[in-house]
């Protein structure tokens, strides 16, 4: 079976040292630093990793967070290359179910924050566990737009959500529907066909979990 978790993994850990820790990322206000703390607190600190997705956690996840962004920047990014075999999102079991989408999307999040970035040409196996992982997230993060949404990734697959309405049509490679379904559509090469109206709201909207 294909690792592409940890290959995204280690692409991620070595386009981040090639760049250094003041380096921008696609995250507004995050640097390379920020982005590697937070991929350590979601790893290493289950106490605090439940502010990643929850608002009443979140002070204390960004507590957290910042401890580790203090710590020397090497450090943090031997750490991501070796996830603790106890970690309830990276352990040898679930690493690759957990982290395929979440290093793809993280390792763009450095790619595309870099002038003359490109898409890459991805493996289609790869994309095809993109689109699975998207996918769900699709349907919930985009459960109450108010339109409906045809979401297509050609030749693997296409779903509906939206609250009905107005119809759009999402159409692109799944690395790329995914990077726009976790609410980086600023960066995300996708075609967006509909009103204009309905199309700038979706671009706009607060995607993702």
């Amino acid at each position: 079976m294909p690792r592409y978790a940890r290959s995204e993994r280690e692409a991620l850990a070595d386009l981040m040292l090639s760049v250094g820790p003041d380096a921008p990322t696609v995250n507004e206000g995050w640097t390379v630093r920020d982005l590697a703390a937070h991929i350590l607190v979601r790893e290493r600190r289950p106490d605090a990793a439940g502010g990643i997705v929850l608002a009443p956690l979140r002070r204390r996840a960004e507590r957290v967070r910042t401890q580790f962004a203090a710590r020397p920047f090497a450090e943090l990014v031997a750490q991501l290359r070796r996830p603790p075999a106890w970690s309830p999102v990276s352990n040898p079991v679930a690493h690759e179910l957990f982290n395929t989408l979440e290093f793809f999307v993280h390792h763009e999040d450095v790619r595309r924050a870099t002038a003359g970035w490109q898409p890459r040409e991805l493996p289609a196996g790869l994309h095809a566990r993109l689109w699975r992982q998207a996918a769900v997230l699709g349907r919930l993060g985009l459960r109450r737009f108010p339109a409906d949404v045809l979401v297509q990734a050609p030749g693997y697959g296409e779903l509906s959500a939206g609250r009905g309405g107005q119809r759009v049509r999402l159409v692109a490679a799944p690395g790329e529907l995914a990077l726009f379904l976790t609410g980086r559509q600023r960066v995300a090469r996708v075609q967006v066909d509909g009103p204009a109206a309905v199309a700038e709201r979706l671009r706009a909207a607060r995607l993702g979990i």
